[in-house]
């Protein structure tokens, strides 16, 4: 079907989760007289707390840091579970009435920037019938996550089809899955694994998490006593300012001390798990990984209850790799066989840049790969796009809403200069210099992957 034109916004924002929505409201509340609309691909908003749908689906940061900064997060829960985040999101978006901005079923496919008109021309898909629009806008922003959200990422096992269980990726969680009484298998050992394992254990006849390597597990108090203390006694406001200070402040101690430290960090950490699981459980095979702590994020378990399941014997742990499944479960290399009536492939996420959009510039398809990221939100040669990427060290939403904040200074800037366009290029002094890996230091799979697709970053800033 041919596109057929649509109309004009002055700002287009890609996605409706928890970036886009937050995105939105800062747009609404600093820029008011500025039109806009929230496309989102799916049919719910919500991003990665609405597509996951697992047991046991929580943040792996705090709900001070996590949620947004102009919106206190009430519960006595700090990490909080799925549910909750997705109902804090949908409660900001309703109270800053920015819902009405949001057209569901609308996923942008291509971008095309033209230089004489000054504006970008989307084509979007409505997904429910597959017709295709034409929307323009004066800037874009990009807030569609980092990951391809139609499927997570699978190695290919070898014989895999042999097995005559069920195979089940945490991103496409079948709501009548039935595991009461049954052995299930997850492989994997990052967030998704540590969160699922205990939940699943509750109700299965056991649970075994098979692991290539190990990660850092710490056990974390999912309320924050100080916070609720805090609320009871101060204006909500100032109670929620002051713990997303004091966290903020804990998280970045913390992750200097791990690169200043390291060696002593990981002690410590491997100390609190042996004091978890006792002295005469295998640590370093289990939980002792090859890499320093936050070369790869910490995972975190609420009041331990991945180590409370191993102690109860509800759940197991195997270090070893596949070496094929078997009818009824796996072989691993070390000759080892695991049965299993349910396998869970926790094997992490596949990256997307700029959520699989193709862009355009005059009618040049933009390769990102061979872009400069500008502060960390913009890109060589493109003009007027902005793009939402949250920490890798800390929690999401505090560089989500950095960059929205950005983002308008952005468009006032181009107001009261009369500006219709601003584009990042690189000054003579720039082009000698040396690039980078878009991420550096950071080694989970899902970054090392894709990590050639990403844009580049300089030497010096403000690349």
């Amino acid at each position: 079907m041919l596109p057929v034109e649509n109309e004009f916004f002055d700002v287009v924002i890609v996605g409706a989760g928890l970036s886009g929505i937050g995105a939105a409201c800062h747009l609404q509340r600093e820029c008011p007289n500025k039109s806009f609309v929230i496309l989102e691909g799916r049919d719910a908003m919500g991003g990665t707390w609405d597509l996951f749908r697992y047991p046991g689906i929580r943040s792996d940061s705090d709900m001070h840091t996590l949620g947004y900064k102009f919106k206190p997060w009430r519960e006595s829960k700090a990490i909080a579970d799925g549910p909750s985040i997705l109902n804090y999101i949908h409660e900001t978006a309703a109270d800053y009435d920015v819902d009405r901005h949001i057209r569901y079923r609308h996923r942008v496919v291509k971008a095309g920037w033209s230089s004489d008109d000054r504006v970008w021309t989307l084509q979007v898909q409505q997904t429910d019938t597959n017709e295709i629009s034409r929307i323009r806008c004066g800037l874009v922003l990009m807030c569609a996550g980092y990951y391809r959200y139609e499927s997570g990422y699978t190695p290919v096992f070898e014989g895999r089809k042999r097995f005559r269980g069920e195979i089940v990726h945490p991103q496409r969680w079948p709501e009548d899955l039935d595991y009461r009484g049954k052995k299930v298998l997850v492989i994997g050992s990052g967030a998704t694994a540590v969160t699922l394992v205990p939940a699943m254990a509750e109700q299965a006849g056991h649970v075994t998490m098979l692991q290539r390597s190990p990660s850092y597990v710490v056990s974390w108090p999912d309320e924050d006593k100080i916070a609720n203390f805090l609320r009871k006694v101060l204006p909500e406001k100032v109670a929620y300012a002051i713990t997303r200070w004091k966290n903020i402040t804990m998280q970045q101690w913390t992750y200097r001390r791990t690169r200043t430290s390291p060696d002593k960090v990981k002690r410590q950490l491997l100390e609190w798990v042996q004091k978890e699981l006792g002295e005469d459980y295998d640590v370093e095979t289990h939980f002792t990984p090859d890499y320093n702590p936050w070369d790869q994020r910490l995972c975190l378990v609420a009041n331990g209850d991945l180590f409370e399941a191993i102690r109860k014997g509800a759940v197991s742990v195997v270090t070893d790799q596949i070496e094929s499944f078997t009818e009824s479960g796996v072989r691993l290399e070390s000759g080892k066989e695991l049965t299993a009536d349910i396998i869970i492939t926790a094997t992490g996420l596949d990256l997307l840049v700029l959520g699989g959009v193709e862009f355009a510039v005059d009618g040049k398809l933009v390769d990102f790969s061979k872009t400069y990221s500008y502060k960390g939100v913009m890109y060589s040669g493109v003009p007027n796009l902005v793009s939402t990427f949250g920490y890798i060290n800390a929690s999401w939403t505090l560089r989500a809403d950095l960059t929205a904040e950005y983002f308008c200074r952005l468009v006032k800037h181009l107001d009261s200069n009369e500006f219709q366009s601003c584009t990042p290029r690189l000054r003579p002094e720039d082009e000698a210099m040396e690039p980078r890996p878009w991420i550096t230091a950071f080694t989970p799979g899902y970054i090392q992957r894709s990590i050639d697709l990403m844009p580049r970053q300089g030497d010096h800033a403000p690349w």
